[in-house]
């Protein structure tokens, strides 16, 4: 596969080839590369005929429905670029993401678009396209469509499609096409801008090392409103000729059939998402039973359920690592190898580097630490977006010289393995000694009861800080916070062990499924009753 130019070059090759192979599923339906092609250029059309010019934003508000993958197209036929935002955002977290990016033009779900349009007044966004989650497919699946069918509205995006191709020249390389927010948790969000030529070298360069093969079926687990999902799962099925099949906002059950019945091969999702798969009562091994390659991203893996996971449904799930700054994924477990455990820190490798990702760690001082030895992990290549939208500051801050200053903690072996050792921020100083909360959680998922497990700080008058655990644990089994503290006590070191565990009902979560510490050092969580050790 060619590595130069951009997705909309490789799309069209695509298209060229293989017009009549199947591109883009949703449930019954199924729409071909040349029908997307089609489709995406009335879109292209309506979107133009909106003011839409080269060098735009345009801002999606979507949950994981065809219609993404065809205003990706669109927008970035037209040389412009979309921005992705969470739908879950109302009043001011959208409000930020608009005042910052100024899009033209906001697409969202037809049963958003009245509000939506109220919340855009005094910005730059001159108008709302709505879309219509029935659209394609006939099965109307109860699980998904939870509203009542809508009445058509004059504002719906299909019903805008206009005849004809774009005019104007394909987007160059180092246009941005997409604007993907950061998650804001140390300080407001920032835009990444994301160019042509970082989303290719992701969508090549990951798919690669994923074995993403031409006719491989692809299930997008991961939301596309995160630059997971948006590069791992969109672009790397765009750019080959494969079938990306979409399934809504994530739901276990759902998700279950359509591995069925796509006879999905590579998928990738945040951890939770395998948790949920596996939480699901009717999950057999049947349902796994096409997979080729299965990543998860976005979160560390604890080894104890990656290993309870391959135990149970057959599949070894494939570590990686990335950031919205790295365009997604730079490093990750090939298939057919498995992910070493760290010794010293008891974490499982993220992988190895891809072939273009240059990646060391380095001390206080910015200078490179030995293999071995613990460091902040630096990422350079043509992964790494050139900076953040309209922040110079900040992106001479987090990119000098074009290296990405991840902010975690990382150890970098002889053989190139990649483990990651903790975010720097979450550090827990006990007595003058560093604990990250990663390892303490590790040791906590190898109790079977144990379904998730969070570990932060809590200010102590004697020894700085103390180490707090929060704890969910496995359906219809029964541990107290007591219990779990004693398990913890025989495999750590006195300094590290959790002076309190929490037995909780859940613990929250970002959207995309990345368990929140900050939350749990800020506030207290609601208890099972009788579970709770302090």
């Amino acid at each position: 596969m060619q590595t130069n130019g951009t997705v909309i070059d490789a799309w069209r090759r695509r298209v060229d080839g293989h017009p009549d192979a199947p591109a883009l599923a949703w449930f019954d339906a199924v729409l071909t590369a040349g029908e997307v092609d089609d489709l995406s250029d009335g879109i292209a059309a309506a979107l133009a005929d909106r003011g839409v010019v080269r060098g735009d934003r345009v801002a999606l508000h979507l949950q994981n429905v065809p219609h993404y993958a065809l205003l990706f197209l669109a927008i970035w036929k037209l040389g412009a670029a979309a921005v992705l935002v969470n739908p879950m955002y109302r009043g001011r977290e959208l409000r930020v993401l608009l005042d910052d990016s100024e899009p033209v033009l906001l697409v969202c779900a037809d049963y958003d678009a009245d509000a939506l349009l109220a919340e855009c007044r005094d910005t730059t966004v001159r108008g709302v396209l709505s879309v219509n989650a029935r659209d394609f497919q006939t099965r109307d699946d109860e699980r998904v469509f939870t509203r009542p069918a809508s009445e058509p509205r004059d504002d719906d995006l299909l019903t805008a499609v206009a005849p004809g191709r774009p005019n104007g020249p394909d987007p160059a390389s180092e246009e941005v096409a997409l604007l993907a927010y950061t998650s804001g948790t140390t300080g407001p969000p920032k835009g990444a801008m994301v160019s042509h030529a970082n989303l290719l070298a992701t969508a090549t360069d990951f798919g690669d090392r994923a074995r993403v093969r031409d006719g491989a079926v692809v299930f997008a687990a991961a939301p596309l409103f995160h630059i997971t999902g948006a590069v791992l799962n969109a672009a790397v099925a765009l750019v080959r000729d494969t079938t990306l099949v979409f399934a809504g906002r994530f739901d276990a059950g759902v998700t279950l059939d359509a591995l069925v019945e796509h006879r999905v091969t590579y998928t990738i999702g945040s951890i939770t998402v395998f948790n949920a798969l596996s939480a699901h009562p009717d999950a057999t091994r049947s349902h796994f039973a096409s997979l080729e390659t299965v990543y998860s991203g976005g979160a560390p893996i604890p080894p104890a359920t990656v290993a309870a996971f391959e135990e149970r449904f057959g599949h070894y799930i494939h570590n990686a690592y990335g950031m919205t700054e790295t365009t997604a994924g730079v490093i990750a477990v090939p298939p057919g190898e498995r992910a070493p455990v760290d010794p010293g820190s008891g974490s499982l490798s993220v992988g190895r580097p891809l072939p273009r990702a240059q990646v060391r760690t380095v001390d206080d001082s910015g200078a490179p630490t030995a293999p071995g030895v613990p460091g902040e992990l630096e990422v350079a290549g043509p992964q790494v977006v050139s900076g953040y939208w309209r922040k110079p500051d900040a992106t001479a801050s987090a990119m000098p010289g074009g290296r990405m200053r991840t902010g975690d903690v990382a150890v970098i072996d002889a053989d190139g393995w990649v483990y990651l050792v903790d975010r720097l921020k979450d550090q827990i100083n006990v007595s003058g000694y560093k604990v990250w909360p990663r390892e303490v959680e590790d040791v906590l998922y190898e109790h079977p009861a144990v379904f998730e497990a969070a570990v932060v700080g809590r200010p102590d008058d004697y020894q700085g800080e103390s180490v707090v655990a929060y704890v969910a644990l496995r359906a219809d089994v029964a541990a107290t916070g007591d219990e779990l503290v004693e398990f913890a006590r025989s495999r750590l070191a006195a300094y590290k062990r959790p002076r309190t565990v929490h037995v909780v009902t859940d613990l929250p979560k970002t959207l995309t499924g990345k368990i929140r510490r900050a939350a749990l050092a800020d506030r207290a969580l609601p208890t099972r009753t009788g579970s709770e050790s302090s």
